[in-house]
């Protein structure tokens, strides 16, 4: 349980840090690839796109091309995903209560994905139909979930900690549920791939994770990127106020059934969107928020920014991993999220489970 927020430290501070570190990292993902860049001519050549600036970096034009069609979109599209997973996941946990909410593990992103893959087996030339489908399939998902936590406590009498908002069976009902809805969907999503095999190649590398579309995969996502973002983050401190409990928020004129309504809503969305260009990219909702919380406090007025900037500097991090740790070979960026988020995920429940008891 996440319980009280807890007063933001040095809100200003912790934004331009974290505002650094994503463009430390978003240089670096520039510089990362085959072709030997100097970090100098990238820095020249990202200020001479800016408007009214003039920079000459000596780069040759197949080089441009190289970080304009290439490595740019493919860094954007990774920060975009991190953040959108990040302030998600904390999204979530706001509404449940529960550090260990998660796009993954509640479901979402499993619905995202069996609608995602079904949109690309019965309608293969329509890509504006993914995200559609994504969204109704992330709602689907964290709804299933949410009523067979509830189902499940009720049964058992509400034993193992409530929530405050959350499920009657407290954190382990709230993951279990969300682990068994992910495993009825996916076994799903498996059946339907076996039934059209030409598309094995295109569903599989979308569910190890890729953000090398292009700036087409950019296009896409930033109209729902945009709305989503907007709305989490106006919600901050309405979640404040629901950390208290609902009858104080009550009291204090804040309808607590439709906040939680449109940060679930905003927050499926995002996680949607970012499933519809990426794929499945694990663990990212519970790590940087977490993260954020331990080092800034717990007040979701600071924790949905930071998680939207941190989950963009992880993302780019991971990505950039993937792309140079077997180079020239790739890593699927799944592969890296899960290496660094199992064994976090790990640490997060047994804390968890400490305070609990």
């Amino acid at each position: 349980m996440t319980g009280k927020a807890q007063p933001s430290r040095a809100r200003p501070v912790w934004v331009a840090g974290a505002l650094a570190v994503l463009a430390l990292t978003m240089v670096a993902g520039l510089l990362g690839g085959a072709a030997d860049i100097s970090p100098w001519q990238v820095v020249l050549q990202v200020a001479d796109w800016l408007p009214f600036v003039s920079a000459d970096s000596g780069l040759a034009p197949v080089e441009q091309g190289l970080l304009y069609e290439l490595r740019l979109p493919r860094v954007l599209v990774a920060a975009v995903v991190g953040g959108l997973l990040a302030m998600a996941g904390a999204g979530y946990q706001g509404v449940f209560r529960n550090p260990l909410a998660d796009p993954y593990l509640l479901g979402a992103a499993s619905g995202a994905g069996l609608a995602t893959t079904l949109a690309i087996v019965l309608l293969p030339g329509s890509s504006a139909s993914i995200p559609v489908a994504a969204f109704a399939g992330a709602v689907g998902g964290v709804f299933l979930a949410y009523t067979l936590g509830n189902a499940a406590g009720r049964s058992g009498g509400g034993s193992g900690g409530g929530t405050g908002g959350g499920t009657g069976g407290g954190t382990a009902t709230l993951v279990l549920a969300g682990v068994a809805v992910t495993s009825f969907l996916t076994a799903i999503q498996t059946f339907v791939q076996q039934l059209k095999v030409e598309e094995l190649e295109r569903i599989y590398s979308w569910i190890l994770g890729d953000v090398g579309g292009g700036w087409d995969q950019l296009l896409l996502v930033l109209p729902y990127a945009a709305v989503s973002s907007v709305l989490l983050l106006l919600h901050g401190r309405m979640l404040d106020v629901l950390s208290v409990g609902d009858e104080e928020a009550g009291s204090l004129g804040v309808r607590a059934g439709r906040v939680r309504l449109t940060v679930l809503v905003a927050a499926s969305l995002a996680t949607a969107s970012a499933v519809a260009v990426s794929g499945l990219i694990g663990f990212v909702g519970v790590v940087v928020p977490h993260v954020v919380r331990r080092l800034a406090g717990g007040s979701y007025r600071i924790v949905l920014p930071l998680s939207l900037i941190g989950g963009a500097a992880f993302l780019v991090a991971a990505d950039l991993i993937a792309r140079t740790v077997i180079a020239p070979a790739e890593l699927p960026i799944g592969v890296v999220t899960m290496f660094v988020g199992a064994p976090f995920f790990v640490g997060v429940l047994r804390m968890t489970r400490r305070v609990a008891t």
